[in-house]
């Protein structure tokens, strides 16, 4: 099967005018993975353009062994819009997973828990306290499917396979849980990242309360 070429090639015409225009893309060609709405932008414009809209949720990953899947973490929080993304513990991170969409967000670094707690303590809207919300499904969760997420707010992820610390646990305002049906005692972080931001996203974009049963999910 021929594989599709990615992006566009030199801008063909005149060249328009503008800050935004980058002139090494607009004589070479864009390969970049961008929306459309971006071709031949200036990465700084790009940063630009996408913090006049950022959505007011943070998303926050423990980085204690360099885990794959905090690529596709940061992969998708752009794909959300989100404020920033955080990663706590160690500072140098396994970006392939990422696709370079971390150029175009913003990182905040924590060295622990305390210290990105220390951090929302200030950080919500005029100055108040950002909730912290872990997604986990530890005893004593609750189910993402019911839970009405703060508007305003971090989802916190952890490691895979290990899940969130303990202290990272404590540090959490609540912890949720993914419903699962199956045999497999965890879906995958990077998986699990993107059901959590596409549920903000449905409760706060697109104004879908979550219907509450009355009862739990299964376990």
């Amino acid at each position: 099967m021929e594989e599709r070429e990615v992006g566009v090639g030199p801008w063909e015409g005149p060249w328009p005018d503008g800050e935004h225009w980058d002139p090494d893309l607009l004589r070479d060609g864009d390969r970049r993975n961008v929306v459309d709405r971006y071709r031949y932008w200036r990465m700084e414009a790009v940063v630009a353009d996408l913090d006049t809209r950022r959505h007011p949720l943070h998303v926050a990953i423990e980085n204690w062994r360099h885990d794959l899947n905090i690529g596709s973490v940061v992969r998708t929080a752009n794909a959300t819009n989100v404020a920033a993304f955080h990663v706590v513990g160690k500072r140098r991170w396994n970006r392939r997973g990422a696709m370079v969409t971390d150029r175009y967000q913003h990182e905040v670094h924590h060295p622990d828990a305390a210290a990105l707690a220390a951090w929302a303590a200030t950080a919500g809207p005029d100055g108040g306290r950002l909730p912290l919300v872990g997604v986990d499904n530890v005893p004593g969760s609750v189910p993402l499917e019911t839970h009405d997420l703060p508007h305003a707010c971090v989802l916190v992820f952890g490691q895979e396979g290990a899940g969130l610390t303990p202290q990272m646990q404590q540090a959490c305002d609540v912890m949720l849980h993914i419903a699962q049906f199956g045999s497999t005692r965890s879906v995958n972080a990077g998986a699990a990242a993107a059901v959590a931001m596409h549920a903000w996203v449905r409760r706060h974009v697109f104004g879908q309360r979550p219907e509450r049963s009355g009862r739990e999910a299964p376990e």
